[in-house]
């Protein structure tokens, strides 16, 4: 399963189909990606074999147990996942902060899942020393987690650094492209192919303006030998390759991920868009890059270049890092311009990696108003999967209700899967969060829909929603880190018309993501509604 929101709302809408409950709208069967490789590591590294599944209640990773609490104290929790917790560690004897990523044991419930732990452990293990790749300090083992210690980085994502400096030029993005590709460069030299780069894996060290970018998580990171291709689809859906979709790739199709993050990072936007999941396929196998639309005519031809280089759709003529890095606009010194780029770039920025948390809490609100008659499907799928009527679907009720039916999960791809409905962060899916995800867009678009989730926001009816009223209702849907200044980067990028509030007809562009579908929405809605008011006198007489 692949990491997209869009994905997930079709993956699970095919639960319904699946697991054998009435839905009330078709389900499509997800695509089954190609044969899974088998990830082997270079002659230079020492190979841990395959367990068995007999092996996987014991030790894991062949070095016995160690009492991890005996060396380090453990603090307050920096984090959640649905398989483990990452806390603070403090060293005993020399203080040294780390954090501390506990993996459980029991919810790694095949060879597979093992195997894909035991191999990210090792290819950390191989390219400790880097300083812009995440430190492995140390690995514990006991009888019920496996502990993997990292260094804190405690700056917050990529964008975070430009949106924070306000003032961002090509030069900036330059520095930060250059970073990543010596990182990818690296990796590469040592065999390791990293298959998930994208800006939230760039992590800053510290809160300082020049602390240290490290890239992180090598949970779908593998090992490869010269001339080896490998067949799995994986990574996240705007930055995959095209051979990567044909099955068939090595590791050019992390420059093309490099490519991506660098068009994001000049223009604000990715380069290959769409609705769905299958559209923005569509368009990365098309190729054609836009180089036309605002604020490209304002980008430096050296700067288009690079792009294209990296974004070739031919991976054996796509350029390596080692080219880059030689590139005359990305070397240190180079013709990269100083000159500020347009501030709707560092707008964009800011609210790339935050709008959707805007869209989802809509969608939670709509799925909690729908009549009983269109989700009965659903409900009963929900009941299905809640084994033990908790009313809430745990990650191993999830694995299980899949694995009866043939559809089998590997423990990231069942993590990616829960984070992506768990939207309150809670570590299971309460029955709200279900139905947001797995309802339909025709369910989404309806006019009474889009109203309710509107006046939901709108919570002094005055008929648009303001700033004050965006924070009270993000606050309030429990969705993550959504700070003010996230917040004010949302509002400038939905409110077109720059009144300072969102009205709905704005409000019906950021659902549907298309400005004709937006526009065709508001329209009818204005045929119908009479004004929001009227909405909320009907409710209020009900």
């Amino acid at each position: 399963i692949l990491v997209s929101y869009d994905r997930l709302q079709r993956y699970c809408l095919s639960l319904t189909e699946i697991m054998g409950c009435g839905a009330s709208t078709p389900a499509v069967r997800p695509e089954v990606a190609g044969a899974r490789k088998e990830a082997r590591a270079p002659a230079n590294v020492a190979s841990q074999p395959e367990p068995s599944p007999a092996s996987i209640a014991g030790s894991l990773l062949g070095k016995g147990y160690q009492n991890l609490e005996a060396d380090y104290e453990l603090g307050k929790v920096l984090g959640r996942g649905q398989f483990g917790t990452t806390r603070l560690a403090r060293h005993r004897a020399t203080s040294q902060s780390l954090a501390c990523k506990s993996i459980a044991k029991r919810k790694l419930t095949s060879a597979e899942d093992v195997a894909d732990v035991q191999r990210e452990v090792q290819i950390m293990h191989h390219l400790k020393g880097h300083p812009n790749i995440t430190f492995l300090a140390a690995v514990y083992e006991d009888r019920e987690h496996i502990h993997i210690l990292m260094d804190v980085c405690s700056g917050g994502e990529l964008f975070d650094r430009i949106t924070a400096k306000g003032y961002y030029s090509e030069a900036d993005a330059a520095a930060l492209l250059r970073t990543i590709i010596v990182v990818v460069a690296y990796c590469h030299s040592l065999n390791v192919m990293h298959r998930d780069l994208k800006p939230e894996n760039f992590l800053l060290a510290s809160p300082a303006e020049d602390a240290a970018i490290k890239c992180t998580d090598f949970g779908l990171s593998v090992f490869f030998k010269a001339g080896e291709r490998f067949t799995d689809v994986v990574g996240s859906a705007y930055y995959i390759a095209p051979e990567v979709l044909h099955h068939n790739y090595g590791p050019e199709a992390d420059i093309w991920s490099c490519g991506v993050i660098l068009y994001i990072l000049l223009s604000g936007m990715p380069p290959f868009y769409g609705d769905t999941e299958k559209e923005i396929f569509r368009c990365v196998l098309k190729g054609t890059i836009d180089f036309d639309t605002e604020p490209w005519p304002g980008i430096s031809p050296e700067a288009k270049d690079c792009v294209a280089r990296m974004l070739d759709p031919n991976p054996k003529t796509r350029a390596r890092a080692n080219e880059l890095l030689r590139h005359p606009w990305l070397r240190e010194n180079g013709v990269a311009s100083d000159k500020r780029l347009d501030d709707v770039i560092i707008t964009r920025l800011g609210t790339f990696a935050t709008h959707n948390k805007l869209k989802r809490e809509a969608m939670r609100v709509i799925a909690t108003g729908m009549p009983a008659e269109e989700i009965a499907g659903l409900k009963a799928l929900f009941e299905a999967i809640d084994r033990d009527r908790s009313g809430t679907i745990t990650a191993e009720e999830l694995r299980e209700a899949l694995k009866m039916k043939g559809a089998v999960l590997r423990a990231a791809d069942l993590e990616t899967l829960m984070s992506l409905i768990d939207v309150d962060a809670s570590g299971t899916i309460e029955y709200e969060e279900f139905l947001a995800a797995t309802m339909s867009r025709h369910q989404l678009e309806k006019e009474e829909n889009m109203l309710r989730a509107f006046h939901h926001f709108d919570a002094d009816g005055s008929g648009t929603i303001s700033r004050e009223e965006l924070i009270a209702a993000l606050s309030k849907g429990g969705l993550l880190s959504a700070t003010e200044k996230e917040v004010d980067a949302i509002l400038k990028e939905v409110d077109v018309d720059g009144s300072g509030t969102i009205d709905y007809a704005e409000f019906c562009g950021m659902m549907t993501r298309n400005q004709e579908s937006a526009l065709k929405v508001a329209d009818a809605s204005r045929s119908t509604r009479g004004n929001i008011s009227a909405y909320k006198a009907s409710k209020t007489a009900v």
